[in-house]
């Protein structure tokens, strides 16, 4: 499903990404998935900068909506390694996911995370599992 409205509709029951947390996403295309996060209080940890967990929520949202709905699975997290690499200086994190391998159980994603001044933030490596529904 590459239409963006048809993927927000599906995605707007992931209560947690959309509401809880407020992610968005920005843009879709085949395996592709570019999704943001606007920064407020509820994000950040003590020392003022963006809590991990809220990176790594971004991250997973973002491969979860390159990889679902399909017709005939769901796709779901098996492995994932975030390395943070800046602190984030900016605003907004924006997320954008790419397919590196897709077979027909399992599939590779890495997730690009930045901030609205471009700093690269983190990157994200995933395993995903295809189950048939």
């Amino acid at each position: 499903m590459t239409d963006l409205t048809a993927k927000k509709e599906f995605f707007k029951e992931d209560i947690f990404a959309t509401k809880t947390t407020g992610i968005e996403i920005e843009a879709v295309g085949d395996n592709y998935a570019k999704c943001s996060l606007k920064l407020d209080k509820k994000h950040m940890n003590a020392a003022g900068y963006p809590m991990g967990g809220a990176i790594y929520t971004l991250a997973d949202f973002t491969f979860a909506v390159s990889t679902n709905p399909n017709p005939n699975t769901v796709t779901v997290t098996t492995v994932s390694q975030i390395c943070y690499l800046n602190p984030a200086k900016g605003t907004t994190l924006y997320a954008e996911s790419k397919l590196m391998k897709d077979g027909s159980s399992v599939c590779f994603f890495e997730v690009n995370i930045t901030d609205n001044l471009d700093t690269e933030i983190a990157i994200v490596t995933i395993t995903g599992t295809h189950i048939k529904k």
